[in-house]
This record gives C-alpha cells, sequence and structure tokens, in this order.
C-alpha cells in the first residue's frame, strides 16, 4: 500500500510538470486553414483575415508573420494579445487565376504549438469570367 501511495504521489508531481502555462493561440478557422472555394479574380479582392483568441494565461505576443509568394501580410497584432482576448492577422492573395495552395507561418510566444511556429493555410481555385 505504501508503494502505491509513493507512486501516486511522484505521477501527481510528475504531471505538475507537463501542464502548460503562458499564452496560447487558438484560430477561429478549422484546421487554421481558410478555404477561399471558387472566386473570381473579377469579383473577388483576395483578402481574408485570420482571427484567434489568446486561449492561455499570460500575454500573446506575434513577432512575425511570414508568408510565401503571391501573398501579402497586410496586418498583423504588434502589442500583445491579453489573456481571453482576440486578435487578427489580415492577409491578400494576389488572385492570379488557378489554384491556391499557400502557408503563412506566424511566430510567437504560444505555448501550444511547437517553438511557437503556426502553419496558417489558404486554399481554393482562382477563375477568370
Amino acid at each position: 500500500m505504501k508503494k502505491l501511495a509513493t507512486f501516486i504521489a511522484f505521477v501527481l508531481f510528475c504531471s505538475i510538470g507537463f501542464a502548460q502555462n503562458g499564452a496560447k493561440i487558438d484560430f477561429k478557422a478549422k484546421n487554421n486553414t481558410i478555404d477561399f472555394g471558387t472566386i473570381s479574380k473579377d469579383t473577388d479582392n483576395g483578402i481574408r483575415v485570420f482571427e484567434f483568441t489568446n486561449t492561455g494565461n499570460a500575454p500573446l505576443m506575434i513577432y512575425s508573420v511570414q508568408s510565401t509568394s503571391s501573398c501579402t501580410i497586410l496586418s498583423k497584432p504588434s502589442a500583445p494579445i491579453p489573456p481571453n482576448k482576440t486578435g487578427k492577422i489580415e492577409i491578400k492573395y494576389n488572385m492570379a487565376p488557378g489554384p491556391i495552395r499557400k502557408t503563412i507561418t506566424v511566430e510567437s510566444n504560444a505555448v501550444n504549438f511547437e517553438e511557437g511556429r503556426i502553419p496558417l493555410k489558404i486554399k481554393g481555385d482562382v477563375i477568370e469570367k
């Protein structure tokens, strides 16, 4: 019985070290992906917004937002996002005809993503009328 109690105490003590304290980022878009669908180059401006919430217990800092070619970062938070508050990252795709498959990388202090790097994706298809 003493060994069982010691084992349980050890497991509880070790689990405290694995608890994630700090900023956590949760994006509104499912799987961190915005699907443009099939859109026309003539009727869509290509601007989309990734909305997120800091679900952690510390301020969330967005250090940088990087994109591949054909995608421009229009805005990102410059000030820390307090716990339980929201923010947004606004992007613009250049609307070149054809399939859209792009990744935007967000670097932050979020503890719920490895090294605070979050991949955001956009997908869809741009057609000409």
